[in-house]
């Protein structure tokens, strides 16, 4: 039997075949060692092949093969730094939920998950939610924010679960689509897939008012159909993101704003920290290249990203690339 992986709790996965059969599965034998580098080796999004244990009273699926992937997107793995972890695969567009200051989401970790996503062949769509709670300040910051990424390339939308503003935008990127939203705990996943689909009814809960972060609410991984003819995957909220299997050259290539001056560089390996008649820090210097991109990407090359988390990096709040600058 062959089937759609809807969710995984890492030890068990609940799988829904084409004539909306479902089964709960695990995996059959040493298949989590078969070559599999990974804290799980089977995600949200995989189409699996299994067969029905009928050797118990309860009918319990056993997976035996993973179709190949599209693509998945990974981050490394909290507890074991040298494996990674598969968030989910199969993913036509993930949109990362970006909020202000409740909770604040660094540009450290939005650079890194699009670094990832960039990676991986995966499109990435940014998401300014709760713009209902913006004062002026805020809202300069976030569209600040969006001009940044709106001249690199990136889509940027903003949205409200609370009133419905850009609701009817996100609903027309995601129909037809498999899409992930991602993103720290306490953005609004869940309460944003609420206002998507109400009749999910997702639990939520509210930022803890002593620490600003969100509380976790999703813990594990899980895929749900919408009536507008797309599927979401909703994931546990992250506070870091480490990358994954990069070499050094390689990294700038994830930099759309660098790649594209990539062939301008004087050498092909050009790291752009001190080579000489270098077209990114030339493009720098004259402010053609945001000093918060540049900076998340010393962070990122320098591998400080292994042990990176959101709440350990003040400096890197958001704000204004003057105020990095001075």
């Amino acid at each position: 039997m062959t089937g759609l992986v809807y969710k995984s709790t890492g030890s068990s996965y609940t799988v829904r075949t084409e004539d909306q059969q479902v089964f709960e599965c695990r995996i059959k034998g040493k298949f989590r060692i078969k070559g599999i580098k990974s804290t799980n080796p089977i995600a949200v999004g995989d189409v699996v092949d299994f067969e029905l244990d009928n050797s118990t009273d309860e009918t319990i699926g056993l997976i035996h093969h993973i179709h190949d992937r599209k693509n998945y997107i990974v981050r490394k793995s909290v507890n074991l730094s040298k494996q990674t972890h598969i968030i989910a695969a199969n993913i036509d567009v993930v949109f990362l939920l970006i909020t202000i200051n409740n909770p604040p989401t660094t540009t450290s970790f939005i650079d890194r998950f699009l670094v990832t996503a960039e990676a991986y062949g995966i499109e990435a769509v940014l998401v300014f939610n709760k713009i209902d709670t913006f004062d002026e300040a805020m809202l300069d910051e976030q569209l600040y924010l969006q001009h940044i990424y709106s001249e690199i390339g990136y889509q940027c939308i903003r949205v409200s679960a609370v009133n419905g503003k850009g609701i009817e935008t996100l609903k027309d990127l995601m129909k037809e689509k498999v899409c992930m939203f991602s993103g720290h705990s306490g953005v609004g996943k869940s309460t944003l897939v609420n206002a998507l689909e109400p009749e999910l009814n997702l639990r939520t809960k509210h930022i803890s008012e002593q620490s600003m972060q969100g509380q976790h609410t999703t813990t594990f991984a899980e895929m749900y159909d919408l009536s507008f003819g797309a599927k979401i995957i909703d994931t546990p909220g992250i506070k870091g993101f480490g990358i994954v299997d990069m070499e050094p050259t390689e990294i700038s290539d994830y930099f759309p704003e660098f790649f594209r001056l990539k062939d301008q560089c004087k050498f092909n390996n050009c790291l752009h920290k001190e080579e000489p008649h270098c077209a990114v820090k030339k493009a720098l210097e004259e402010d053609k290249i945001a000093w918060s991109r540049y900076n998340s990407y010393l962070k990122i090359l320098e591998g400080d990203d292994e042990h990176y988390r959101s709440d350990t990096y003040n400096d890197d709040r958001i704000a204004s690339d003057e105020t990095r600058k001075s």
